[in-house]
């Protein structure tokens, strides 16, 4: 996938919905790069890249998962909060459970880093994971401010 005009249509809302946090501040389109060939590409038979982001900030807004942990008072205010609690506030939310993935802040604190959900081959539906990565997090974690 070469720097071309592939998504210019969704541009200014990737942009704003599905930027790179790294710090420090990286190229977003290698960003995207990585997101296509790590992900996307799983998804070729039913998406062509252009597809794959559009479905994929179809499936955001329309899930929201920010506004389902707001409204269950889980807020990214870097407060540290219960792990089932993250999870069934997603579970209730959505429908369907899922699976939460923390790293280390410098200090070794637990924090919320992913949360990932499986759809169907269509991009388009939540189902129930078959299965979940490997990883672990503490009974307690903090969920960081951005």
């Amino acid at each position: 996938m070469g720097r071309s005009n592939w998504i210019s249509d969704l541009t200014s809302r990737i942009q704003k919905e599905w930027p790179s946090l790294a710090c420090p501040s990286s190229d977003n389109l290698d960003f995207w790069s990585h997101e296509w060939v790590k992900h996307g590409t799983c998804s070729m038979s039913d998406l062509d890249q252009h597809d794959y982001f559009a479905t994929a900030l179809n499936l955001k807004e329309q899930i929201d998962l920010l506004q389902v942990l707001e409204k269950s008072g889980i807020h990214p205010n870097g407060e540290v909060y219960d792990l089932g609690s993250i999870k069934d506030a997603i579970k209730e939310g959505t429908g369907y459970t899922p699976w939460i993935e923390c790293n280390r802040d410098e200090s070794g604190n637990s924090q919320l880093y992913q949360v990932y959900m499986c759809v169907d081959t269509s991009g388009s539906n939540l189902i129930e994971c078959p299965v979940f990565p490997h990883g672990k997090c503490s009974s307690s974690i903090e969920f960081p401010s951005f």
